[in-house]
C-alpha cells in the first residue's frame, strides 16, 4: 500500500494523548515487572536508592518499551490503515513523520537516561533498543520469523529489564545465579512469547508472518510454547534448591504444578484456551519470577 493510500494526516501536532496511546502503556508492565524482580534480586535498600528504582521503572516501561511500540506501529502504517484504521497513526491523529521523530526522540532520552544509571545499563539499554528497531523495521524485520521475533521480545521484556533492575541497585554487573535465573526466564518467556501469536493466526497467515503456530501447525507451536515455558523453571527450581533457597524453589514448584495444569487444558485447543492461559498460567509464571528473586534478593 502507498503513502498516498494513508488517511489525510490531521494539521498541527498530535494532541499528548494520542502520542501516549501511540506508546501503548498496556505493554509497559512486563518489562517493568522484570526490572522490579531484578530490584528485589539485588538484595540492596529500595529506600536508600528509591530514585534509581524510579529512574529504572520510567527508563524500562515508559521510555525503551513506549519507544518500541511507537517504532513498530510506524512499520506497520499500512496494514493498521486497512485493519486498525483508528489507530494513532492511520487516523491522523498523530500525523506526518511525527512518530519517527518520537521514536528517534524516545531512542536518545533511553540511551542518555541509561548512561546516566551506570554502563551496564547503557549496555542493556543499547541492546533493548537493537531489538526494537530489529524486531519492526527493515532489513531485519524480526517480527516476520516465529524465532527471531519471541526471543527478541522475550530477552527484551524479561532478560534486559531484570538486567537493568538489578545493576541499577548495585551499580555494577548482577552476581552469576541472579544472571543465570533471568536468562532461564528470558528463554522461558519465549513460550509467552509464542502463545501471544495464536490471536492473529489468520492475519499473519494472510500477511506472510512465519509465526510458528503458522508455520509448525497450532498444537505443535503450543507444545513448543509449554515445553519453552516448563524447561526453565525446572532449572530455576534445581538452581534455588541447590543454592540453599528452598522456600523460594518450593513456591516456583507449586506455581509450576499450577502451570501445568493449566496447561493441559490448553492443549485441548491451543487457539481456544490461549487467551485463558495468558490470564491464567502467565500470572503464574510472572509470579515465580517473583519468588526466585525474593530468594536471590536473601528475603526467604
Amino acid at each position: 500500500m502507498s503513502e498516498t493510500a494513508l488517511p489525510t494526516p490531521l494539521s498541527g501536532a498530535p494532541a499528548l494523548r494520542d502520542i501516549v496511546e501511540l506508546t501503548k502503556p498496556v505493554t509497559w508492565f512486563p518489562p517493568m515487572w522484570a526490572f522490579l524482580c531484578g530490584v528485589v534480586a539485588s538484595g540492596a535498600s529500595i529506600p536508600a536508592n528509591w530514585l534509581f528504582l524510579v529512574a529504572g521503572l520510567a527508563l524500562t516501561g515508559p521510555v525503551v518499551c513506549g519507544t518500541s511500540q511507537v517504532i513498530n506501529d510506524w512499520c506497520d502504517r499500512h496494514v493498521d490503515a486497512i485493519n486498525e484504521p483508528d489507530r494513532p497513526i492511520p487516523s491522523g491523529r498523530v500525523p506526518g513523520r511525527w512518530p519517527v521523530g518520537i521514536a528517534l526522540f524516545g531512542t536518545a532520552v533511553s540511551l542518555l537516561l541509561g548512561a546516566a544509571l551506570g554502563p551496564w545499563v547503557m549496555l542493556a539499554t543499547g541492546v533493548a533498543l537493537l531489538f526494537g528497531w530489529a524486531y519492526s523495521s527493515s532489513p531485519f524485520r524480526l517480527k516476520r520469523s516465529g524465532w527471531l521475533g519471541p526471543l527478541a521480545c522475550a530477552l527484551s521484556y524479561e532478560g534486559l529489564s531484570w538486567f537493568t533492575g538489578t545493576s541499577v541497585m548495585v551499580g555494577g554487573l548482577p552476581a552469576a545465579n541472579v544472571l543465570a535465573v533471568l536468562l532461564l526466564y528470558s528463554l522461558g518467556a519465549f513460550g509467552i512469547m509464542t502463545l501471544n501469536d495464536f490471536k492473529a493466526v489468520a492475519g499473519d497467515r494472510a500477511t506472510g508472518l512465519r509465526s510458528l503456530p503458522v508455520v509448525l501447525g497450532e498444537r505443535p507451536a503450543a507444545l513448543l510454547a509449554c515445553a519453552a515455558m516448563t524447561v526453565p523453571q525446572v532449572a530455576v527450581i534445581v538452581l534455588l534448591a541447590t543454592q540453599g533457597m528452598a522456600l523460594s524453589a518450593a513456591i516456583v514448584t507449586v506455581l509450576l504444578a499450577a502451570q501445568l495444569y493449566f496447561m493441559t487444558r490448553l492443549l485441548r485447543d491451543p487457539a481456544g484456551y490461549a487467551p485463558m492461559y495468558n490470564a491464567t498460567g502467565v500470572l503464574l509464571y510472572v509470579l515465580g519470577m517473583l519468588a526466585s528473586a525474593l530468594g536471590l534478593g536473601g528475603y526467604f
